[in-house]
């Protein structure tokens, strides 16, 4: 070796093995995106619905209102009735509209077995849906 000159040395030869670190990488943030993913993709379900002349669309089902007032006092449709007349005019609806949809009003300081004695009625009468209506809170400044 002289002084000033470089050693001469044969080139690295060229490197004929691929790199598969890469490939895992992105092998890896495909799964688990796809892991991600899966769990959305099954509960859309696309269906192609045959058409109807019968099904009215956009018609809204019937709905009667139960109330239960502080006293305990129930109202179907604002009007007073009693339990054995409320049971009577429930199964009639549920005869004659079986889909009708029956909106529990109760008072804060009902008694929660009167509630659901109420429910009772409605549900011993043929009505399954029963829909409870409550007060949005006021927002305070």
């Amino acid at each position: 070796m002289a002084f000033g000159r470089l050693e001469s040395r044969k080139p690295d030869a060229p490197i004929s093995e691929i790199n598969v670190t890469p490939m895992v990488d992105v092998m890896l943030v495909l799964l688990v995106i796809f892991i991600l993913t899966a769990p959305l993709m099954t509960s859309a379900i696309r269906l192609d619905l045959p058409q109807s002349e019968s099904v009215q669309t956009g018609a809204a089902p019937q709905a009667v209102s139960l109330v239960v007032d502080a006293s305990g006092g129930l109202f179907l449709n604002d009007r007073p009735i009693t339990p054995e007349a409320l049971r009577q005019r429930l199964s009639e609806t549920a005869k004659h509209h079986p889909d009708t949809e029956l909106e529990l009003r109760a008072d804060q300081s009902v008694p929660y077995g009167r509630v659901v004695e109420a429910m009772g009625l409605a549900q011993k009468a043929g009505l399954s849906r029963i829909g409870f209506v409550a007060q949005t809170p006021a927002h305070k400044p």
